[in-house]
C-alpha cells in the first residue's frame, strides 16, 4: 500500500477503527481519547471536531500541535520500528498506532504517556 493512500484516509475513519479495537479489548474509549489528546495536544472540542469531519490524516497531522515527548515512543508496528521510519508523516501515524496498540494490549495506561 502506498503512503499517499494512507495519508488520504480520514482521521474519523481511523478513529472508528481505534474505538472498535479498544472496545474489543474492554478498554474505555475515554482512555483512547486521553492518549490522542496527549499525542496531539488537542483539547476535547478540537478532537471531537476531527472525529466528525473529513480531514485526512495528512491534514490532521499538519494542523495538530504534537507533543514533543512522542519521540520517546519506541517499538514495532506492522513489522517496522517506529523510531526508524524516515518519512515524518508516516512516523506520526505510526506513533499514534503504537500507543493505541499498547492500550489495546493492556499496557499500564499511565506508562503509555511516557
Amino acid at each position: 500500500m502506498s503512503n499517499e493512500r494512507v495519508y488520504n484516509y480520514t482521521f474519523s475513519s481511523i478513529y472508528k477503527n481505534y474505538v472498535n479495537k479498544v472496545e474489543r479489548k474492554d478498554k474505555p474509549v475515554e482512555q483512547l481519547d486521553a492518549l490522542l489528546k496527549w499525542l496531539t495536544e488537542l483539547n476535547d472540542n478540537e478532537l471531537a471536531e476531527y472525529k466528525q469531519n473529513n480531514a485526512t490524516l495528512r491534514e490532521f497531522f499538519e494542523a495538530a500541535p504534537m507533543n514533543p515527548r512522542r519521540k520517546e515512543i519506541k517499538g514495532v508496528v506492522c513489522g517496522v520500528r517506529v523510531e526508524d521510519i524516515e518519512d515524518p508523516l508516516m512516523q506520526e501515524i505510526r506513533y499514534m498506532d503504537k500507543i493505541v496498540d499498547e492500550l489495546a494490549r493492556g499496557k499500564n495506561f499511565e506508562n503509555i504517556f511516557r
